[in-house]
């Protein structure tokens, strides 16, 4: 049983609308609330969660030895410009 809250806009601080102030949503209402938009979630099986686990992990490691890469150039770049100090 999904409640529809479609058309309700929160009003901005310190503006009055002119309209009547809406009641505040209470506990178990947004828990109904919260509990049906998980219903219509599509939750992945074992087998696509290891598959974007895999993926995520691919794109880390990538991105980690891109960003090492770039920082150990750029270091020797600033060193060789600026000189190693001693």
């Amino acid at each position: 049983m999904a409640i529809d809250t479609r058309g309700e806009t929160a009003g901005k601080p310190g503006k009055s609308t002119g309209e009547k102030k809406t009641k505040r949503t209470s506990p178990a209402l947004f828990y109904r609330q919260v509990a049906a938009e998980l219903r219509k979630v599509i939750w992945p099986r074992r087998n696509e969660l290891a598959s974007y686990t895999g993926v995520v992990l691919v794109f880390v490691v990538i991105m980690v030895g891109f960003v090492f890469g770039l920082d150990t150039l750029l270091g020797k770049a600033v060193l060789w410009i600026f000189g190693s100090g001693s």
